[in-house]
């Protein structure tokens, strides 16, 4: 596999301690007028510093941002642990949806509301994914391709997800997902 998606660090760590199942994406400036777009229904979850902040968390976050181990992630490497699969999304177009997922992950309601209404239209996607770790976590050199405001990208070399654990058992798992679900009202688009 090398498809992974940027994202930051202690979002990461979240979605990999079952903190989260949950990705709320607007798109960056390099994917152009149409933003984010479901691209790929699983990935790697690659962790960046970039654009993130302590103060951007709640507690629970700013717990995992205190705690990030600070070898992850060096100006030359990065530590991929965690592959995801899309278990369904939802383009979100009314902020109130977008808050009632409160407490489903770790962000402050101002980061969502501020990446709701960047661009074009007032609008953020909902990801429900499912979390595995890597049998074998691999350090990945970061190239200059690799930067910039992009969720996608892709890697130089491989990663082997074969062996991967998930990090929820399939009973919290499908709790996770209804929840999600129960709270946006109704079923996610299907990743396939």
């Amino acid at each position: 596999m090398r498809i992974a998606f940027k994202e930051w660090a202690v979002i990461v760590e979240a979605l990999g301690l079952g903190e989260q199942s949950l990705l709320l994406r607007k798109g960056g400036i390099s994917e152009g007028r149409h933003g984010f777009r479901i691209e790929h229904s699983q990935f790697l979850l690659f962790p960046t510093q970039f654009h993130q902040h302590r103060d951007q968390v709640d507690a629970r976050g700013q717990a995992l941002f205190d705690a990030l181990p600070e070898s992850d992630i060096t100006p030359d490497t990065v530590q991929v642990e965690y592959v995801a699969s899309v278990c369904g999304w939802r383009k979100l177009d009314s902020l109130a949806q977008a808050e009632s997922l409160a407490g489903l992950h770790v962000w402050r309601p101002e980061v969502i509301a501020e990446r709701f209404a960047w661009g074009r239209e007032d609008s953020i996607h909902a990801v429900a994914l499912r979390v595995a770790r890597l049998a074998a976590p691999r350090r990945i050199p970061i190239r200059p391709e690799y930067s910039g405001c992009r969720s996608w990208i892709e890697l130089e070399t491989d990663v082997d997800p074969s062996g991967a654990i998930p990090i929820l058992d399939e009973s919290t798992h499908r709790e996770r997902m209804h929840r999600i679900e129960a709270t946006l009202g109704g079923p996610l688009t299907s990743s396939s």
